[in-house]
């Protein structure tokens, strides 16, 4: 069981199904720790803390039938899997809060960007407005002078 942390996939592989195995067909109080121990076991595909809490609860039910160590080391790992879940629910809310959070930032900026690309767009419009104006007020200043230079030059 110790180098099941340590060793490739392929040997962890081997290693978890071999526990498995051992606890199904002889389920021996040995056996069963053994592989609760080896679901208990961080950082492998075979890694299950739920299935692992509820292996190592169902051992210490029975204390009588585990060896003084095999006491104190599924109840050492059954509070290491307990924090990680829990550690692991606390991540898992964070993430959430986060992803809740940027969403709603995100909606907000897009909300700020519509409306800012409305006001500018009213804006533009406003500024169509008054330049057709001033061309209009330019049209008739020139009308007005091209009058006034071609009525003084008819006597």
């Amino acid at each position: 069981m110790s180098s099941l942390p340590q060793g490739d996939p392929a040997r962890q592989a081997e290693l978890f199904q071999s526990a498995k195995d051992a606890a199904d067909l002889t389920p021996t109080t040995s056996n069963r720790l053994k592989y609760a121990l080896a679901l208990a076991t961080p950082g492998f595909s075979g890694s299950d803390p739920v299935a692992a809490q509820r292996q190592l609860s169902e051992l210490l039910a029975r204390p009588e039938t585990l060896l003084p160590a095999e006491r104190l080391l599924a109840l050492v790992q059954l509070k290491e899997v307990e924090q990680r879940l829990i550690l692991q629910a606390e991540n898992t809310r964070m993430r959430e809060e986060a992803s809740h959070d940027s969403r709603d930032k995100l909606q907000a900026i897009n909300k700020r960007l519509a409306a800012e690309s409305d006001e500018n767009a009213r804006l533009r419009k406003a500024l169509d407005e008054a330049r057709a104006k001033l061309e209009a007020v330019t049209h008739i200043e020139r009308s007005i002078n091209d009058r006034g230079t071609s009525g003084a030059r008819t006597p």
